[in-house]
């Protein structure tokens, strides 16, 4: 059983700070979000209770940093790592992300299953896996919380807004996690360090033989919400009282 998970490189959130309502990047580091460990954690735990028949794949597409960043997957119990790792792909959108996720699948080959994340920690648009699905012509199953992998089909149970649902698929299959899937684990530090010496197949640009869509989203602005405060001053819980119902807020 060979599992793939890909995982998209972003910003670390709690790391950002906001200037005139821009977020600033300067030195902020990467790392994966959070969905994309839980799908992670979700092809671990299933090769951990195969007795070794089962081995893990993460495949990223990012800027040059990716190679640095995809130590963290490989800490976490991923056996070796397919990188496409170029500042031209910096910045992509979910058309060209999918083309190049979809190509790497064929190029890995063998591939029974390709876990991602509900959506990305940054824009969570969530569109590559259905893209990414189509595009295989596999089938694809969301939101899902726990799954069984047999020979030749995937049995999951995934959440709906009001109930949970069991549903089956062929392999190979196209599978997203929810957030409430599992508990990613956290590596130590000695198993970042050795995660180095695991293998890793890495590819640039000018190694992609397909033809990239153009982009077909451009960020016009992301400008942080504006906060206007009154700053009004209380002396009494009484006072902070009367203030809010004069704002009609009570």
């Amino acid at each position: 059983m060979h599992i793939v998970v890909a995982m998209k490189q972003i910003p670390d959130l709690q790391q950002l700070r906001i200037s005139n309502r821009k977020p600033v990047f300067d030195d902020v580091v990467y790392t994966y979000g959070d969905m994309d460990k839980n799908a992670l954690e979700a092809a671990v735990q299933l090769k951990e209770a195969s007795d070794g028949d089962a081995t893990v794949t993460v495949l990223t597409v990012g800027n040059e940093e990716t190679q640095e960043t995809v130590k963290e997957a490989l800490a976490s119990g991923a056996d070796d790592a397919f990188i496409i790792s170029d500042d031209e792909y910096g910045h992509i959108d979910s058309l060209q992300a999918a083309t190049l996720i979809a190509d790497a699948i064929r190029r890995i080959g063998d591939v029974d299953a390709l876990f991602f994340g509900e959506g990305s920690g940054d824009s969570y648009s969530g569109q590559v896996v259905g893209r990414v699905a189509e595009m295989l012509g596999w089938p694809q199953i969301g939101f899902v919380r726990s799954v069984e992998l047999s020979t030749d089909k995937a049995k999951a149970i995934r959440s709906l807004e009001d109930a949970q649902e069991t549903i089956e698929a062929p392999l190979p299959a196209v599978l997203s996690f929810s957030a409430d899937a599992n508990t990613p684990r956290v590596p130590k530090v000695t198993q970042i360090l050795k995660a180095g010496r695991k293998p890793k197949e890495v590819l640039d640009s000018t190694d992609i033989d397909i033809e990239v869509p153009e982009k077909q989203i451009e960020l016009i602005s992301g400008l942080a919400p504006l906060n206007e405060r009154k700053g009004v001053r209380t002396a009494s819980l009484d006072e902070l009282i009367e203030s809010i119902k004069k704002e009609n807020l009570i």
